[in-house]
């Protein structure tokens, strides 16, 4: 397993990235999970040490969790409490899912773009001007493919409101998300 612990205007010593890859170890022994790569971060906000943490396992599954304390080791001891909170509700599933699948998780490529949220009247055609949105960044972002069960899981594991997945049943893009009344709806526009 790969340890990316780095941090943001800090320093991060031995003793801390010795700390924290064997309390990781601990925690995937416990689930007896397979992960690729587990990225921390430190970084201050004021006063307060913020711990962010992502599991990659070979699934293509991810969690994550983020902690702050006014100690950098309780930021991390909360973070990876939240992490094992996440791996115990949804063992019984991660180990169906490391069973019915038997290869990684396949990632497409695709462009992600971020808009810009201005509304101005004169860009918004009311004088004849362009209706295109101002696009203020691009990246490029993965696509797994996943079955729906699969992808409500990796939403929930990510704290995401929305996921974009290709169905392994049958190939085509599909969407979950959270709905306001707390609900997961599910787009399959091949059905």
């Amino acid at each position: 397993m790969r340890y990316q612990i780095s941090g943001r205007q800090i320093d991060v010593g031995e003793a801390l990235q010795t700390h924290v890859k064997s309390e990781l170890g601990e925690l995937v022994e416990k689930y007896q999970q397979r992960p690729t790569e587990a990225v921390v971060v430190f970084s201050r906000n004021a006063h307060l040490f913020v711990c962010e943490a992502t599991f990659h396992l070979s699934t293509g599954l991810t969690a994550q969790a983020k902690a702050q304390a006014g100690e950098i080791y309780a930021a991390f001891e909360s973070c990876r409490e939240k992490l094992d909170k996440q791996l115990r509700r949804y063992k019984r599933r991660l180990k169906d899912h490391h069973r019915e699948r038997t290869t990684p998780v396949e990632f497409a490529g695709a462009p992600s773009y971020i808009l810009s949220a201005e509304d101005n009247a004169e860009e918004s055609g009311a004088d004849g001007g362009s209706l295109q949105p101002i696009i203020i960044a691009e990246m490029e972002t993965r696509i797994p493919s996943l079955s729906a069960g699969e992808a409500v899981m990796q939403m929930e594991l990510a704290h995401a409101n929305v996921l974009v997945f290709r169905n392994e049943r049958h190939g085509g893009l599909n969407v979950v998300y959270r709905r306001d009344d707390g609900n997961i709806g599910w787009i399959d526009p091949q059905n």
